[in-house]
């Protein structure tokens, strides 16, 4: 597993609250900064175990969120 070698930036204004418009978001840019598949397979994993609350926060914790 292989994670991206510096921790991205996203920007999250403009999804509406579409959480699938932020996992995807996050997903990109994770991919963009070098993380292989099972990285960002284990981020989507865990983004889905629970309600909004805790894919934002999910998401806080493998990308900076602006």
């Amino acid at each position: 597993m292989r994670a991206p070698t510096v921790t991205p930036i996203v920007k999250l204004t403009g999804e509406g609250g579409n959480a699938f418009g932020i996992m995807g978001r996050v997903k990109r840019v994770l991919r963009a900064n070098g993380a292989d598949q099972e990285y960002i397979n284990k981020y989507l994993q865990e983004s889905m175990t629970g309600d909004y609350n805790h894919l934002l926060s999910t998401a806080m914790r493998y990308v900076d969120v602006r």
